[in-house]
Formats: structure tokens, sequence, C-alpha cells
């Protein structure tokens, strides 16, 4: 791999141009992502929230019954 300084400038400006195209993908990328995360329900974005004690039983209850063959 060329070092930096032995590059040309077309090769430099190359560079810049590609550096530039990825900046831009990536910040159309962060714009998407963060637009799917607020169309998110706000139930699956709250941090730690908590499965009740009626859900857990169900989910119980329904794996007892699966286990049965």
């Amino acid at each position: 791999m060329n070092s930096i300084i032995n590059l040309s400038a077309q090769q430099l400006r190359r560079a810049a141009d590609i550096k530039d195209k990825i900046q831009f993908l990536q910040n159309e990328l962060s714009q998407i992502l963060v637009l799917q995360l607020n169309l998110l329900p706000l139930r699956l974005r709250r941090k730690g929230a908590k499965m009740s004690a009626s859900g857990r039983a169900k989910i119980a209850a329904a794996q007892e019954l699966g286990g049965e063959s």
C-alpha cells in the first residue's frame, strides 16, 4: 500500500471523493436507522421494560403444554 506521501494529486482527490461518499452514505444510513427506531412502538423502546406476572404465567403454561408429547 502506498504511503500518503507517495500519492499523486489525482489519487489524493480520488481518495477524498471516496471519503466524502462514505461519509454521505454513513449519514444516510444513520437517518434511516433513527427513523426506524422512531417508528418502533414505545413499549419496545422502553429501557428495562418488564413483563407482567400474568404474561410470565401464560408463557410458562404454554411451555408446559408444549412439553407434553
